[in-house]
């Protein structure tokens, strides 16, 4: 687990002065959801190549 310090850089890309809470929502929901799409191709990207395939993965 990364500590506050180390996190420092995105907490201030994230970071609204406009935001009651002192960051900006929907960037932070575009960042998460567009992360979890990377996730997604590379784990598809695997399991295609994966020896059997994954053809009876669930979804």
């Amino acid at each position: 687990m990364k500590t506050k310090d180390e996190l420092k850089p995105l907490i201030e890309r994230i970071a609204s002065a406009d935001s009651p809470v002192g960051m900006d929502a929907g960037y932070v929901h575009a960042l998460i959801l567009d992360k979890f799409e990377q996730i997604e191709r590379r784990l598809n990207k695997l399991e295609a190549e994966s020896p059997g395939n994954a053809d009876t993965a669930d979804d």
